[in-house]
């Protein structure tokens, strides 16, 4: 079974967390994760590139010259495409779609598959808790020096903390996003996934057929009297 180490803020190994093989022991499947790739990165993509046609562009009214009689082809304006500083034919217009679409399991199956050969190749480890209370990028910055991280590195939170993200913004190699946001450009990118302990348990729950968000169910007397109302 997949193991990944825990340590504290200060770098000590703290535990050894088995991980579930429904998640972390999926056998790799290259394209399936390429596509997955393909479509994030397509996915994030704006169109705004834009050329003018010949419509667009300034000028070219007058006719340039006689229809007949001069010998030279013949020509409406000196805008066409086929003109130095006419319009363009077939450039972008600012309103392509790059969306592409995938079918929810294999993308869910895509992410598995990434984590799991990141888990194989040692790359995932987690910590026991941020004990901090204050946005402090020093602070930030020497709990991630006390981590075997030599690289850049993607910290996953179970949901968003602003003192995390506040004190590892100005860090140029961390990344930090939340468990529902993960994707798999992330995961191939970094060369460290550092999870928080309760993104572990939300994985547990994942494997159980749970959902990755724990539901929170208001007490029954609460639930009567909100109808009443």
């Amino acid at each position: 079974m997949m193991q990944a180490t825990i340590y504290d803020h200060s770098g000590k190994e703290v535990e050894k967390l088995s991980l579930p093989g429904e998640i972390f022991a999926v056998a790799f499947n290259h394209d399936l994760v390429h596509r997955a790739l393909m479509r994030e990165l397509a996915n994030a993509r704006q169109a705004t590139k834009k050329t003018k046609k010949r419509s667009e562009v300034r000028g070219g009214g007058k006719k340039p010259w006689r229809q007949k009689g001069t010998g030279r082809a013949r020509c409406g304006s000196n805008r066409s495409p086929i003109w130095r500083g006419g319009g363009i034919t077939f450039g972008p217009t600012g309103e392509e779609n790059y969306q592409l679409r995938m079918n929810r399991k294999e993308a869910r199956k895509a992410l598995y598959c990434t984590l799991s050969k990141q888990a194989s190749e040692g790359r995932i480890i987690g910590l026991s808790e941020y004990p901090h209370t204050e946005a402090k990028t020093k602070q930030f910055a020497q709990m991630i020096s006390s981590l075997p991280i030599t690289r850049d590195v993607l910290v996953v939170l179970p949901e968003k903390n602003a003192i995390i993200q506040k004190s590892a913004r100005n860090l140029p190699h961390v990344k930090v996003t939340t468990s529902n946001d993960i994707s798999v450009a992330d995961l191939l990118k970094h060369d460290r996934i550092l999870f928080l302990k309760e993104v572990f348990a939300q994985w547990q729950r994942v494997a159980k057929g749970g959902s990755l968000v724990e539901q929170k169910t208001e007490p029954a007397d609460q639930t009567v009297a909100a109808v009443t109302k």
